[in-house]
């Protein structure tokens, strides 16, 4: 009977997997579908890439126990999780509804939806929206400016700019950090100060090869 109860189950899960199956290859449920898998596809992505940067940055800057070090992981993670996933289902969302009222699809819908997607869910200003917004921005710039240079508004160069663009961009970072260090993010500030503060100082071989500050009272 407990064999004929478990076949029973497994008729009835291949059966739900070939309802579900024959669901998402409905033409007309494709837009909503895409909106749930862009949902997926966002929390998935922003896992994936925090997780990682989170270890590093917690484990390298921040002091505290084993147990908070590991929550701040947690906390990082889960936050940037589900912000790119609310960000790409009310997106995705938007940008279907707009092509269903007019019929048809026009560049402006993606900027008017990412822009209301943009207000939603990265509209407060906290450690990890700040990120993504300058992670963001800064790509923004090297793609308007290959637009700019493909639409004719501006020549193309007759050198690579990327060298004078590196100087002015460590030019411009080292200056701050120096002279107006409260203008740059705390990240980029505990990532300098490591790089060009911590390394002024020593006391023995201990920190100056194998640790970067002395951890007893010597």
């Amino acid at each position: 009977m407990a064999g004929g109860a478990m076949a029973g189950g497994e008729d009835s899960l291949r059966a739900l997997l070939r309802a579900a199956n024959a669901l998402l290859q409905q033409r007309r449920y494709h837009a909503a579908l895409a909106v749930i898998k862009g949902f997926r596809n966002g929390a998935v992505y922003g896992a994936k890439i925090r997780a990682p940067h989170a270890l590093v940055m917690t484990f390298l800057f921040k002091s505290g126990s084993f147990r908070e070090k590991l929550k701040s992981i947690a906390q990082a993670t889960y936050a940037h999780s589900r912000n790119l996933a609310y960000f790409v289902f009310t997106y995705k969302g938007l940008l279907a509804a707009q092509s269903r009222l007019q019929g048809k699809k026009i560049p402006f819908h993606s900027f008017l939806a990412a822009c209301i997607g943009g207000w939603l869910v990265f509209g407060d200003n906290n450690p990890i929206n700040s990120q993504i917004i300058m992670y963001l921005l800064s790509r923004i710039l090297f793609g308007l400016s290959r637009l700019a240079v493909q639409k004719g508004y501006i020549p193309q160069p007759r050198q690579d700019p990327f060298p004078l663009l590196a100087a002015l961009v460590w030019g411009t970072v080292l200056w701050l950090f120096e002279y107006h260090r409260d203008t740059l993010q705390p990240s980029l500030q505990s990532s300098m100060t490591y790089l060009y503060e911590d390394s002024e100082v020593w006391h023995d071989v201990s920190d100056f090869l194998i640790y970067n500050k002395r951890t007893d009272s010597k």
